[in-house]
């Protein structure tokens, strides 16, 4: 008597790919609101609205080809992109100009303050969305871990020199930089680990092949290393 193979059914996998869309999507959303606050972006939108200053092209354009190229400095460093990498490079550009196209600019200075929260949190509930849904890091969470495997550093220290030299060139071209930056930068951290918690998918499979397990009660829902290691403060 033979026996058909049935391929094992990876869990949940519809929902990591929602989660991972939505969260691609959400997080262009935040980065278009932090824009029309006009009170500051996160470091890479930062750079990311200094070269659409010099280049005449739209913010969401400029992210795209800025992913790309950071995404070409992987080879060198043997990193594997995932699904979660590639969409990453284009989901977020397409949803930042789609939404900075809908969405008019803001006035006065409350309503700016809180459409600066709004965009920061909104920011971190993405973040959790799509790390978690287990598709690869982004191409600069992967440049972050990428480096820190190469040269040996702290993850702290990579992820630092990077953003510094990121904002500051971005700045120089004629980016965005205020107290929006700032509180991003102070803040990212902690809402992208209770979002992490929020919208782990238990048995979820890794980037690597093999499959997380559940949490235990009372505990963090992500316990593998790599992609959120480049985004949460070390």
């Amino acid at each position: 008597m033979s026996h058909t193979a049935v391929p094992r059914r990876r869990p949940h996998l519809t929902r990591r790919l929602v989660q991972l869309y939505v969260g691609l999507a959400l997080y262009g959303v935040s980065s278009a609101l932090l824009v029309r606050a006009g009170l500051g972006l996160e470091p890479w939108g930062v750079l990311h609205q200094g070269l659409a200053e010099r280049t005449g092209l739209s913010i969401g354009v400029v992210a795209i080809i800025v992913g790309a190229a950071v995404l070409l400095l992987w080879i060198p460093m043997r990193q594997r992109p995932g699904l979660g990498t590639v969409s990453n490079v284009f989901a977020i550009g397409l949803a930042m100009d789609g939404t900075l196209a809908l969405v008019p600019e803001v006035h006065g200075l409350a309503a700016r303050i809180a459409v600066m929260a709004a965009g920061i949190v909104l920011n971190g509930v993405a973040t959790g969305l799509y790390i978690a849904a287990r598709f690869g890091p982004g191409p600069r969470d992967g440049l972050m871990t990428g480096l820190h495997r190469r040269t040996g550093r702290s993850i702290r220290l990579v992820r630092t020199a990077i953003e510094v030299a990121v904002v500051a060139t971005g700045f120089l071209l004629g980016g965005s930089l205020g107290v929006g930056t700032v509180l991003y930068a102070v803040s990212i951290g902690p809402l992208a680990q209770l979002f992490l918690r929020v919208f782990a998918v238990p048995g979820a499979d890794l980037a690597d092949g093999t499959v997380a397990p559940a949490p235990e009660p009372g505990t963090t829902a992500v316990t593998a290393p790599s992609p959120e290691e480049a985004i949460l403060p070390q």
